[in-house]
Parts: C-alpha cells; structure tokens; sequence
C-alpha cells in the first residue's frame, strides 16, 4: 500500500475513457486536488470549464469489468476560504406560480471558516445577520468511466456515479462503484463546503477543496448502481428522472445487498425496508434526479454482514 500526491494540471467535463493520470493500486492513498463547479482553483483562478470540472482519471491496477470500486473518503479540506451559490431556488421545486416571484439567480459568496468548522452569507441579509450554517464537506460529482465507450457529461448522473450531490458523500463515507472498463477510471471533483437535501437551490456552497482517499477493488462484487456507507448507514443511490424512476432504482439496488451481504430472501428484506427505510432526495436540479435508498446500520443488528 502506497501513498501518492497528485497536483492536476488538466480537468475533464465528462466521465470517460480519458488518459488516466495516475496509476493506484488496491488499498493505495491518495491525495489531489479539485476546482469548483466553475473551474476556479484555491487561488480562485480559472483552470477548467464551468460544469463540474473533474481531477483524474485514476487508474486502478486490477478492477476489471464485473468488480466494485470502494473510495473511502478520508478528509475533504476546503483550501480556500471563499465559496458561492445561486440565490433563490430552482425553479422546479416551488408552484409554477411562485417562479416569476423569485429571485433573480444571481451569485452569492460564502465566507469559510475553517476553525469554527462554520460557512458565513459574505453579505448578511437583514433577517440573517449572524446566521452560519456547519461546515461539512461533501463531494457533489464523482465516479469511474461508463460502459460502452460513452463520455458522460459532468452535469448528470447514472450508473456509473457522476453528479449525484448527496451531502452523505463526505468525510468518513465509502462510495461502491460499478466497474465497467479495466482500471476502473475513476474522477472526482465538485466539493461543497455545505448542502441541504436536493440541491433545492442549484447549487451547495461551491468551492475548491483538497481530497484524500483510499481505493479498493472487490473482485467478483457486481453492483448496478452507486452505493455508500458511513458510520451510521448503508445508502443506495438512483439517478434518473421522473424522481420515481431513481426511487426504483434505489430501492432495487438495496434489495440487492440486502441479499448479497446480509443473506436475506426478498420477503424478509421486504419487511426490514418497509418498516426501516429512509429516503432522502439528494437532487432535484440536474438532467438526472438521485434519491437514496437509506437503512440504518443498527436496523441490521444481528444480522451477519458477509465479507
């Protein structure tokens, strides 16, 4: 097991069959860095385009088609000390009525606070003036090379991971990816210092971020789409539109390793999820919706997790 710094020096806007920057192997750390969703680097100069601009790919010796790709999240470091989002929400998530009244989406700037572990509106509004919300780092856009020779654009999502913005992607989380070409490919990119459920407001707190993360290949494991787990549940993740549709997806792969892990029959999962799961919506804004399946850990006590 080895440890490498990687410094970047070109960004990708799609997920695919790039030249790989870096060679990794099984239970290998490393630590690079990402641009924002704009392509503004921690010196807040320009680097790559302006749709989630990804680091990598990295290639990982020995993940073949059929296996799974664990990256464990070890630290997310924001290294700047400024972030943005749009205001106002999406248009989508309010009544038709309400969209004319909303305002216009202009960019707003965050100051981060590292020390205090706390985000801070650069311009406070009058009815938020000391308002902070807690700095917890998240990846919004990651994931390996699809199949079939596609390039993926960075703004969606699919099977192969891509832009799902889910908050529970963080520090101390392991993503699962399905992989489908050798070495796997993996990117990441698109860190947030913060992020409600969704992206209701079309983007988290954007910003430029130093990442450190551990790979790992399960040979013969056969995902169909991403999964995730941190200390306290196992999450699948569906990216489709209509929101149904991710739903199904989600659901279906948690069916999945229920049986694969916990040896569970699909009546017996049937009942574990229809009395323990939790659903949240880490998107509604992208070309792709994501939802996540979410059972917590101690829903399974007693159960024997297979290796």
């Amino acid at each position: 097991m080895a440890s490498s710094t990687f410094i970047p020096q070109h960004f990708h806007a799609t997920l695919g069959a790039h030249a790989h920057v870096l060679s990794v192997r099984d239970g290998d750390v490393v630590t690079t860095t990402t641009v924002d969703a704009h392509g503004l680097d921690h010196e807040n100069i320009q680097r790559g385009g302006d749709t989630n601009p990804m680091t990598g790919p990295f290639f990982v010796e020995g993940a073949a088609p059929g296996d799974t790709l664990a990256i464990e999240i070890i630290r997310i470091r924001m290294n700047r000390r400024m972030g943005w989002t749009r205001q106002g929400l999406a248009w989508n998530v309010v009544d038709p009525a309400r969209v004319r009244a909303m305002p216009e989406r202009e960019k707003i700037f965050w100051r981060i606070d590292d020390n205090a572990r706390a985000v801070r509106l650069e311009r406070p509004t009058t009815a938020l003036p000391e308002w902070s919300v807690p700095l917890k780092p998240m990846l919004g856009c990651f994931g390996v090379a699809p199949a079939d020779g596609e390039y993926i654009s960075t703004a969606t999502s699919g099977h192969h991971g891509g832009n799902m913005d889910y908050n529970r992607f963080g520090e101390g989380a392991t993503a699962y990816f399905p992989v489908a070409v050798e070495g796997a490919l993996f990117c990441l990119g698109d860190a947030h210092a913060a992020q409600g459920d969704g992206e209701i407001a079309g983007t988290g707190i954007e910003t430029s971020a130093e990442v450190e993360f551990r790979v790992r290949v399960i040979k013969g494991r056969s995902i169909t789409w991403p999964r995730g787990e941190d200390a306290e549940s196992l999450f699948t993740v569906g990216n489709a539109r209509p929101l149904e549709q991710a739903l199904q997806h989600a659901t279906s792969e948690m069916l999945d390793w229920l049986s694969q892990d916990f040896g569970l029959d699909a009546v017996s999962a049937a009942h574990l999820l229809g009395m323990h799961v939790r659903y949240d919506i880490a998107n509604v804004f992208n070309p792709a919706f994501s939802v996540a399946c979410r059972l917590e850990k101690q829903a399974l006590a007693g159960f024997s997790r297979r290796a």
